[in-house]
């Protein structure tokens, strides 16, 4: 705690000084009650927006930096929350966590002390920082307060790690194993991504520790509806349910179309519906530990897949489109979700759309994608059931294993 006195104290965040007359401010508690009430844009804050790394540009760096052989390191900077004494408080000069502005000016701040030092600030994600020292390249990924980097130089990595220590007072935490929810492996061969302890959470939150497991997400013969004649159930619990399965889908990509498929059905959830979202349980249950592997060994090539399974939708014959982008045999990005429109196209297995009605035309005009056979075709597990064998088969193609 001291040492997050200090470093407020040494840039000047705030000053102490004697309690205003005209406001109540007793203490902290008071403060983080009513400080958005004393703010107004324009005067107290302009932009708020604080850019961070998506998701998929996590798993990207992750994929490159296991191609190139390098281990991933982690800091984080300190934070602190103090109580007021007597009749002093402190003014703040400057912004401070928690406060609206907050996010935005610690971003502003790190991104102009990086291009300052000679980082290279990324032209579309604009949390990827990078340098080179001769052949040797470091990479920063920032995330709020959070970054991960590193660098084909293991003295690259020291010398940002001390340049970051000696500015921000931040902690370093060593290896990365850990971050925005994902238990990260660095091993000599490959690097694996799971999320092994949410998945046992979850068992145990919604008493699944006790039922048997099932081998595959839901059977190819399900054709789920809005059941408008089935008994209702408590949308709270359900919601709770699918939301919870939704944030596994972050690595769990073999349970990311029948997860898709059971949220459809939040405003008014039935039994059956139920049964299908525990069903997705019972499946996880025998493969808690199943996670992505980024092998070291080949190619680092970009292939995406894109495919849609026509009029799929029982309810609104609307068609639950599925992509998958591998960088090599790495897959960094995928994405299952039922499109906002009634395709007007042919059976086809070409069109994918992403975009509103009205840039249908122009999406089939400038983003037809190459046909891919039914056998080579590895989005069909975002966009229908499948049998045991297949649903095997395209979990291995798309580098998810269960590590021994």
């Amino acid at each position: 705690m001291q040492e997050e006195l200090n470093q407020f104290e040494r840039n000047k965040v705030w000053e102490l000084v004697q309690r205003p007359t005209h406001q109540n401010v007793i203490c902290t508690k008071w403060i983080f009650r009513n400080k958005m009430n004393e703010e107004e844009e324009g005067i107290d804050f302009d932009e708020t927006f604080a850019p961070v790394a998506r998701l998929e540009a996590i798993r990207m760096f992750l994929a490159y930096a296991t191609h190139k052989n390098f281990t991933v390191y982690q800091m984080d900077v300190k934070r602190f929350e103090q109580k007021t004494l007597g009749d002093k408080v402190y003014k703040l000069k400057k912004a401070l966590y928690g406060l609206k502005q907050a996010p935005r000016a610690w971003y502003d701040t790190l991104s102009q002390f990086l291009t300052d030092n000679g980082f290279t600030k990324g032209k579309v994600d604009i949390t990827l920082f990078r340098i080179q020292d001769g052949e040797s390249i470091l990479r920063v990924q920032i995330y709020v307060d959070d970054i991960i980097f590193g660098s084909t130089n293991k003295e690259l990595c020291d010398k940002f790690s001390n340049l970051m220590q000696g500015k921000f007072e931040m902690s370093m935490m060593g290896e990365l194993t850990f971050f925005l929810g994902l238990q990260v492996k660095q091993l000599k061969d490959g690097t694996f991504i799971s999320q092994t302890k949410y998945t046992r959470d979850l068992m145990k939150k919604f008493g699944m520790e006790e039922k048997s497991s099932m081998k595959i997400t839901m059977n190819t013969s399900v054709k789920m509806d809005m059941d408008a004649y089935g008994k209702a159930i408590d949308k709270t619990r359900y919601r709770a349910l699918i939301i919870s399965l939704l944030y596994l889908t972050t690595s769990r990509l073999d349970i990311t179309f029948a997860v898709g498929l059971c949220a459809r059905f939040q405003s008014a959830p039935k039994e059956s519906h139920v049964t299908a979202s525990k069903r997705i349980l019972r499946y996880l249950k025998g493969c808690q530990e199943v996670g992505l592997w980024y092998p070291n060994e080949g190619r680092f090539k970009l292939v995406g897949y894109s495919d849609s399974d026509y009029a799929g939708s029982r309810v609104d014959r609307k068609s639950p489109p599925g992509t998958c982008q591998m960088l090599g045999n790495r897959l960094v990005s995928w994405f299952s979700q039922k499109q906002n429109s009634i395709a007007t196209s042919t059976p086809v297995k070409r069109v994918h759309r992403l975009r509103q009605f009205c840039c249908a035309l122009v999406l089939w005009m400038r983003q037809q994608l190459k046909y891919i056979s039914t056998d080579k075709q590895l989005v069909d597990i975002f966009t229908k059931p499948l049998c045991e064998l297949r649903f095997e088969e395209l979990k291995n193609k798309l580098g998810l294993i269960e590590l021994s």
